[in-house]
């Protein structure tokens, strides 16, 4: 049955895909609720069809069944929803089990916290919340605190006592994976397209296929069993326009490469049986089975600290308040050094590509014409200047050019690394709040007792899993200033070295415009 709704946000049809072009409160008719993936059919005032994303759009009628549906993904965020403008929705032969309610915000105020409130507007590029920990996973610490739950014998994190402190226990041999080789498929028939990229991983050199919501689904994964102590950064942005484009393609792959590489270098990630899955299963009823084991995991949030060994030793609630502290304000510092250079790198990337060249441009410009008025002196031995005061100002049209992609050489890598540390930092509120929390719940053990809420057999297993925790966040500590000392220290040398290299270049052209001007006596 054909259903009137509301256009709650503007979106533009990409070419060749089947797709209508919508316009925020613009009426519409849903001819197709059940096209899939995200997507409807409909047909707007002038008779044109089209597909157009289920979360862009309200029904009016509000016993249509199709509504109730609808207001759970049109202004609403849910880890398996967010972005749904784009290609790379979630199908049904993919998505099997749905999220638990818990994780949808049933408020006006819980979805604004999201940043998903209905009516916010949306661009091309489709952001979605940073790290926030989904609703169900956000329990309080008692919960691991006071917890019997037997340790799992077949899954452990174990943490060793190095020169630094507490550390991870590293594999033997690295993981590294290369993203590479990406492809356009397309589904329902050619009306729907996606791009698939290869995953090809050192450990077996056997290559996977994913589309972008496959990382997607690997990265809530990780959030919902790591988050609470291992930063994990978010994907690059969802995009709606422009999502085939080859540039886009290349940035997007270029993002997902840096993102792998991050969850390969990490010990605890890189071991994971999410992560294995995603690198080496091919054999699709073996990767239902995995998924669906994964999705049932019971170990997430805070209870990822009850599979951990920590060394023996305590660890008083002061010294690991103390530890936090520390790491809360060096975070929040280095956050807002990263955020300051990104500022500059970008004011200067704008520059380079706009006024310097521009500059040198006029300069060189200028310096043609003045050629141009000294040729029509008459003179007959004029050529001895005008000849290489032309070449001054071809010299410099070739500078304006050299400025112009000098910063694709140097200032994109600095920007990168500094925009994928600016996604880890922003991790790190929620896991130090999630060991503050512990903390001041331990510091509750007394007054507990008292109330003969606890035992006090229960309140020294509190102090010692607050042990464990802060035995955890130093090796997360530990692993983090390591990467942290080796990423600087390889861009900044990176950048030194083009920039040196750019300035030799400019040098070089000016030395080569001065050898066709002669010495007059």
């Amino acid at each position: 049955m054909a259903t009137k709704a509301r256009v709650l946000y503007n979106f533009t049809a990409e070419p060749g895909n089947a797709e209508l072009t919508v316009k925020e409160g613009e009426i519409i008719t849903i001819t197709n609720q059940d096209v899939g993936g995200g997507w409807c059919e409909a047909s707007n005032a002038l008779g044109m069809t089209g597909l157009v994303p289920t979360d862009y759009v309200e029904a009016n009628n509000a016993d249509d069944p199709w509504l109730n549906w609808n207001t759970t993904s049109a202004g609403t965020w849910s880890t398996n929803n967010a972005g749904a403008a784009e290609d790379d929705e979630w199908d049904d032969d993919w998505n099997e089990s749905k999220p638990p309610p818990s994780i949808i915000p049933h408020t006006e105020s819980e979805a604004a916290e999201t940043g998903l409130a209905r009516g916010a507007p949306r661009n091309n590029s489709v952001k979605m919340p940073r790290n926030r920990f989904p609703t169900f996973i956000k329990h309080g610490p008692e919960v691991y605190l006071l917890s019997k739950q037997p340790v799992k014998p077949t899954e452990k994190i174990t943490i060793h006592k190095g020169e630094v402190g507490p550390v991870w226990e590293y594999p033997t041999s690295s993981l590294s994976c290369v993203v590479a080789d990406p492809k356009k498929g397309s589904k329902l028939y050619g009306l729907k397209s996606y791009i698939e990229y290869q995953v090809t991983p050192n450990n077996t050199n056997r290559s996977v296929n994913h589309r972008y919501k496959h990382f997607d689904w690997l990265c809530e994964r990780l959030l919902i069993k790591f988050g609470s102590a291992i930063p994990i950064p978010s994907l690059p942005d969802k995009q709606v326009a422009g999502r085939f484009e080859e540039e886009f393609i290349k940035m997007r792959m270029e993002r997902l490469q840096s993102w792998m590489n991050r969850m390969c270098h990490h010990p605890v990630i890189s071991t994971s049986e999410v992560f294995q899955l995603f690198i080496t299963c091919r054999d699709e009823k073996e990767w239902k089975l995995g998924k669906r084991k994964t999705e049932k995991d019971d170990v997430v949030g805070i209870m990822i600290f009850s599979i951990m060994e920590p060394p023996a030793e305590d660890i008083g609630l002061l010294e690991a308040e103390q530890k936090v502290e520390m790491f809360s304000k060096f975070t929040k510092a280095m956050d807002d050094g990263v955020k300051e250079l990104l500022s500059v790198g970008q004011e200067h990337w704008k520059s380079c590509a706009g006024a310097l060249p521009k500059e040198y441009q006029k300069m060189g410009k200028a310096l043609q014409n003045l050629s141009q008025v000294f040729a029509t002196s008459g003179y007959e031995g004029e050529s001895i200047l005008t000849d290489p005061l032309t070449e001054v100002g071809k010299t410099f049209e070739e500078i304006a050019s050299i400025f112009a992609e000098q910063p694709k050489k140097d200032l994109h890598y600095l920007m990168e690394t500094n925009q994928e540390y600016k996604g880890l930092l922003g991790c790190f509120p929620d896991i130090i709040s999630v060991h503050k929390g512990a903390i001041e719940k331990a510091k509750e053990g007394d007054k507990l007792v008292a109330l003969n809420k606890v035992t006090p057999q229960e309140k020294n297993t509190m102090v010692n899993r607050i042990g464990t925790m802060s035995y955890a966040f130093q090796a997360e500590m530990n692993h983090f200033h390591n990467n942290r000392i080796y990423d600087y220290n390889s861009v900044i040398q990176l950048y030194l070295q083009q920039q040196i290299e750019f300035h030799e270049m400019i040098a070089a052209k000016l030395k080569q415009a001065l050898t066709h001007f002669t010495v007059q006596q």
